[in-house]
């Protein structure tokens, strides 16, 4: 099962990459996909998979999409016995950091209030009907819902954590056939000068990367003409030419290497070559948003911020601030 899974869930997304004239992504997802989902490579995977194989109650009869939380399943159409099972299955795939979401009728309250960055974006960006989207570092999907939720056309999350992965395709599997799939794979390995997408989503990845004007190509070659980068990311206060590069750590995280200043993103959107840039919001993560739950039973914001003073992390710096930047290719 642990081989022939990820081939049967995937293979609605050929026609659309087809469609697309992204035949040679095509013919390279089949190998990429192999490689992602080895299980000499993850010792959880064949775990992960029997999860994967007992999950029932495919085709749903009910699903809302379109609100803070993605509900698929309604309470009466499982019984008691089934819903236990069911949350049992779910805490199989602990941490859950990404949602909220209740399936048939169990509330996975996730780490992060997913809902409120949603909000913050979605009245602003281009509407998503009949669109092809683009989720960077999607983590187990839950925007990528939302944008089907809004009319998009299709969408394709990527997210190079495995577990992230898991925990959408057993989402997927309870809801049943849909224009959206999450891949196990980074930017990286999707092949540049794509040009296909009409929206691109890039949030809470910038940060992580070691070259971010790479990554910031890299998300432009994905657009097509006069497509929508919409992105998300920590920032710091300052000037044009502020940028903080960590030391060591970032509010407990080792793999933070550049915030800048929202001046200094846009400049190096504008160095590269994007269009109609445009600062749409700044906003302070609280312990609202990120917070430890029981479905995410490790330390979270509050561990990561100064106990005296919650404008700082326990580093020292300026505690978590994200912006959201929307700009256009030529």
């Amino acid at each position: 099962m642990a081989s022939t899974f990820p081939e049967t869930a995937y293979q609605g997304l050929y026609p659309i990459l087809t469609a697309a004239r992204a035949q040679a992504w095509a013919a390279m997802l089949p190998k990429q996909l192999a490689s992602a989902f080895d299980s000499s490579k993850h010792a959880e995977w064949l775990v992960w998979a029997d999860v994967l194989d007992k999950a029932g109650f495919g085709s749903c009869r009910y699903s809302s999409l379109d609100r803070a939380v993605i509900e698929i399943g309604g309470v009466d159409e499982i019984s008691g016995v089934e819903r236990e099972a069911l949350a049992r299955q779910l805490q199989c795939l602990h941490p859950w950091r990404k949602g909220p979401y209740r399936l048939f009728g169990v509330t996975v309250d996730t780490e992060w209030r997913s809902d409120l960055k949603w909000e913050r974006l979605k009245d602003v960006i281009s509407p998503l009907s009949r669109r092809l989207v683009l989720d960077v570092g999607c983590g187990n999907g839950y925007h990528c819902w939302r944008m089907l939720g809004a009319g998009a056309k299709a969408v394709i999350g990527i997210d190079p954590l495995l577990l992230n992965v898991v925990q959408f395709l057993f989402i997927k599997k309870q809801f049943g056939t849909a224009p959206l799939y999450v891949l196990p794979l980074a930017m990286q390995a999707i092949p540049s000068e794509l040009k296909m997408f009409d929206t691109v989503f890039s949030m809470g990845v910038l940060y992580h990367r070691r070259s971010p004007l790479d990554h910031l190509l890299e998300l432009k070659s994905s657009l097509r003409p006069g497509g929508e980068l919409v992105l998300e990311t920590l920032v710091v206060d300052g000037d044009a030419n502020t940028v903080l590069l960590p030391e060591n750590r970032y509010a407990k995280m080792r793999n933070v290497w550049f915030l800048p200043s929202t001046d200094a993103l846009m400049g190096w959107l504008k160095r590269l070559g994007f269009t109609s840039i445009r600062l749409v919001d700044t906003t302070a993560t609280t312990v609202t948003e990120q917070r430890s739950t029981p479905w995410m039973r490790f330390q979270s914001l509050a561990d990561f911020l100064d106990k005296n003073n919650p404008e700082r992390t326990c580093e020292g710096l300026p505690a978590p601030k994200r912006a959201i930047i929307i700009a256009n290719t030529p």
